[in-house]
């Protein structure tokens, strides 16, 4: 089978549109997580539509496909907005986020929702999960069951703080699981304020390297970037990659940029007009 063209202003494209679409579906819930979901559009954005991740959403369950995990799980809506985008479910229930009998609930939930692959939302473990995951998969000897199949993790900066978190760095790099890629959204901000005042993590590159990962760095809004940083991560052979993506908290729209105050608060009627105006003014601009 033929090797899927990138087109980076595909993936551009939908990257915005993921973004009004969390603006639209948290202020609608009137609560949420808006900065990490923003800031991660275009890393989930070249992973979905940029012909990185192999997923069926005709079939969830495909054995073939790779598995996403969120590990970052508050960051729910830049998910639902990419599974709705593809096609797992109507985009109708994007407006029901956090609602009562919603398939999608504040942080995602593998029982309810198509396409989502494990529960996140304690932060720490998802990398424990993906661990487990990608040990799993490897060395499949069914046909039916490639042993090329892929775990991609995305993590916040903030969540590295978290211990389990080096744990599994320690079992991924112990057991060269390289069909594990961990991202990390590096948005340089967590609930409290900036990372570096909560709970400074140096450098995160280094600390991945010194327990034997092999480590890339890239802009996380450039998605040709991102895209080449993922495609090498999973080429590496005999060991777990990780691509560190630098960020913008809230990135997409002015009044959240760089501002923490913005990581878990719904905006108002007239903040989320003006959040929207901002997004199609820049879709329209890359559609020039």
């Amino acid at each position: 089978m033929a090797e899927p063209i990138f087109d980076a202003a595909l993936v551009q494209s939908k990257a915005t549109r993921m973004r009004s679409d969390i603006v639209e579906m948290i202020a609608e819930a009137g609560s949420g997580h808006p900065g990490g979901s923003l800031s991660a559009a275009d890393i989930v954005a070249t992973l979905y539509f940029g012909g990185v991740l192999r997923y069926d959403p005709n079939d969830p369950s495909w054995p073939a496909r790779d598995r996403f995990v969120l590990s970052k799980g508050h960051a729910g809506p830049v998910l639902y907005a990419a599974l709705a985008e593809v096609g797992y479910f109507g985009r109708d229930h994007l407006k029901t986020l956090r609602k009562l009998g919603s398939i999608l609930q504040g942080h995602p939930d593998s029982s309810k929702t198509p396409g989502v692959e494990v529960s996140t939302g304690s932060l720490g473990q998802g990398l424990s999960i993906a661990c487990g995951i990608a040990l799993g998969l490897r060395g499949g000897e069914d046909p039916a069951h490639p042993g090329d199949r892929r775990v991609f993790c995305l993590l916040g900066d903030g969540e590295l703080q978290e211990g389990q978190v080096w744990e599994a760095a320690m079992f991924a790099s112990h057991h060269a699981l390289d069909n594990l890629v961990a991202i990390v959204d590096d948005n340089g901000l967590q609930i409290d304020g900036a990372c570096t005042e909560v709970m400074c993590l140096g450098t995160i590159a280094d600390k991945f390297r010194s327990f034997g990962w092999r480590t890339f760095e890239v802009d996380g809004h450039d998605v040709e970037a991102l895209h080449d940083a993922l495609t090498s991560a999973t080429e590496v052979e005999g060991a777990p990659a990780v691509v560190v993506a630098h960020t913008v908290k809230g990135k997409g729209v002015s009044f959240m940029e760089g501002n923490y105050g913005w990581h878990g608060k719904a905006p108002s009627a007239e903040e989320t007009e003006t959040a929207l105006g901002e997004l199609r003014e820049l879709a329209e601009g890359s559609a020039r």
